[in-house]
């Protein structure tokens, strides 16, 4: 990969594991600075059982030549969140790229309480709204909001709020449908308040993503047209890469037709199709 983003600051939210961890090792192998947030530590253990740790994510950077550095935080706890932008703005003085990654939304899985899942909205738990919107969209807009002002001072900047087709059109889940909507949306009307400071924002779109906890499941799946989360990580790299951003900003984005568009393939060689067809309404 060409390292089009030295000297490029990011930060990654929610990056343990899964698509989270691909974009800190696709923004790393494109040669920026990557911070990146997580529960899950060696420490103190990992979140719901699932494998992977911040300092594995690190780890597994280094072997890129990229330069990530993993910090504890709860995004469920703003005053942590606060903590990690704060260091962020001592140790650099500026952010470039921030991917609102983190997502909450599977823990009552997690737990075990797969009873609840397929349910009609009038037979599911209230509690799971929280859990969907809290570690989700609600994080993705504070920690927005204590980013921008480092992007603004500067000029320039990219938000990417990780989101999902679900959020165009119903797939049986009334809280999940209107999480990811409530993301997608949160980066149009993102962009419209920050184009005039020359920061743009997106919702970005991949398709069946090969995490660990899809290929610990993956009789269920067809894993023929999957992609593996350093992908996605390759997308947002391509994104911030590009001058003309701000072109693109308010929009949706597919992981798989940026690869198209932009020319990368996955870390297979493969070239991934957009599923966009199958969620069309």
């Amino acid at each position: 990969m060409i390292r089009t983003l030295e000297e490029r600051i990011a930060l990654v939210t929610g990056a343990s594991r899964g698509v989270g961890k691909g974009v800190v090792l696709g923004l790393c192998e494109a040669g920026a600075t990557v911070y990146f947030s997580g529960r899950s530590t060696r420490g103190a253990g990992s979140t719901g059982g699932a494998p992977g740790t911040i300092e594995e994510t690190a780890e597994e950077a280094a072997l890129l030549g990229g330069d990530a550095i993993g910090l504890a935080c709860d995004h469920n706890e703003d005053e942590q969140t606060r903590a990690v932008l704060e260091r962020i703005r001592d140790e650099q003085g500026r952010l470039d790229i921030l991917v609102n990654n983190v997502w909450g939304g599977y823990e009552y899985l997690q737990r075990g309480e797969y009873v609840h899942a397929g349910k009609p909205s009038w037979e599911r738990p209230t509690s799971l709204w929280d859990e969907m919107f809290n570690a989700g969209p609600r994080a993705h807009y504070i920690t927005s909001a204590l980013a921008a002002p480092l992007m603004i001072e500067r000029g320039r900047g990219l938000i990417v709020n990780v989101s999902y087709f679900a959020g165009e059109s119903f797939r049986g889940d009334v809280i999940y449908s209107l999480a990811k909507s409530t993301s997608t949306r949160m980066a149009a009307h993102l962009a419209e308040e920050l184009r005039p400071h020359g920061v743009a924002a997106v919702a970005l779109y991949p398709g069946l993503v090969r995490t660990e906890s899809v290929l610990a499941a993956g009789d269920f799946f067809d894993l023929s047209n999957s992609e593996s989360p350093q992908f996605v990580g390759r997308a947002v790299a391509a994104l911030a890469a590009d001058a003309a951003i701000l072109d693109r900003s308010g929009q949706a984005l597919v992981v798989a037709e940026l690869g198209e568009e932009y020319g990368f393939k996955d870390v297979d060689g493969m070239q991934p199709r957009s599923v966009r067809a199958e969620f069309a309404s």
